[in-house]
Order: C-alpha cells, then structure tokens, then sequence
C-alpha cells in the first residue's frame, strides 16, 4: 500500500511503502552492509538480523519504516519515530510536536545524480503535512559529515552532539517555520 508519493521533476515518481521486514530483509541487508553506509550501524548484521530488527520497529506504534522507491525501483529506507518514545528522547528536552527521521538512500546501480537533493525535500514537505509535526529531529553519527552538511543545507539547525551508546550524534532540528522559509 503506497503511504506517500510524489512526482519529482527529472527524476520521476517517488513512493513510500511500508517496509515488510520479511519480504524487504535481503534488499535492505545489501544496503546497510555496504561501507559506504557504515553510520547506518548495521555493517555486521546478517539478513536474519535487518529481518527481526524491522519486526521488531513493524511492531511498535511510535516508530515507522518505509521502502522508498523511484518508478518502483527501490532507493532507500525511511524511518519516523517519535522522540519522547525513543532512546534520543532521554539526550534532550522533547517539544510537543518534534517527529524524528532517518533516511538511507541507495539507489544501487542506477545513475541518479543529485537525488538526495530532490529526494529529502519531498520527505521533508510530506512530514510537515501532519500539522502536529512542528519540528524535525535527526541525530547522524558525528562522523558523517556529509549528512550533517546535508541535513543544513535543508535548514537544520545543530543542537548538541549527545550520547546514544552505539554513536556519538549530531542532534539536529527543523522547525516548520526554517523549512517553509527554506523552500
């Protein structure tokens, strides 16, 4: 069932689905085992593991994971969460209305020059359709440079760098007002 889509100028339709952890495991595995997507954490997990560990997050309320795909060919997981319900809740003060994200584009072989650039904006836009959405939370490995680069030149701001046990991140918010001035 398509959650989102979007047709995306150059690039053509973007559409989210809900992840199935059984069905998506292995194609979710090649991505987050590649090294290039090392701060995603899951580099020495097995298929087995990206399955449970997706059974687990299809089971919770709070948090959500999607298989993105561009004209049905899949490019990335997405994941929301809520931050009062998740362990980056405990590393600041959650404001009524913070949403969190986390976002892995892969599109594998296929060339698709500047698609984060097209891609995430359209993410962004259809997180802030739910007006209960004030703020955007993301916290990246603080070694991920190129996402936390990312993540201002969409307008976050940087909070502060917190402890989450299996990484050291980067806090980062968007409030509706910086994405609207944004766009």
């Amino acid at each position: 069932m398509i959650v989102f889509s979007e047709k995306l100028p150059g690039l053509g339709e973007l559409i989210m689905v809900r992840l199935d952890p059984h069905a998506h495991a292995e194609l979710i595995h090649s991505w987050v085992t590649k090294p290039r997507n090392r701060y995603w954490g899951m580099g020495g997990h097995t298929v087995a593991d990206v399955e449970e560990i997706y059974a687990f997050v299809d089971g919770l309320t709070t948090h959500h994971a999607y298989l993105l795909l561009l004209d049905d060919g899949p490019i990335g997981i997405f994941q929301t969460y809520e931050p009062e319900h998740d362990p980056v809740g405990e590393c600041y003060q959650v404001q009524p209305g913070d949403f969190g994200l986390h976002l892995l584009l892969d599109a594998g072989d296929r060339n698709l020059p500047h698609v984060t650039s097209v891609v995430f904006p359209a993410l962004l836009r259809h997180l802030f359709t739910d007006p209960a959405h004030r703020r955007i939370i993301a916290e990246p490995d603080i070694r991920n440079e190129k996402m936390i680069a990312r993540l201002q030149r969409e307008g976050f701001t940087l909070g502060p760098e917190i402890d989450l046990g299996h990484k050291t991140a980067q806090l980062t918010f968007l409030t509706r007002a910086a994405f609207t001035a944004n766009t």
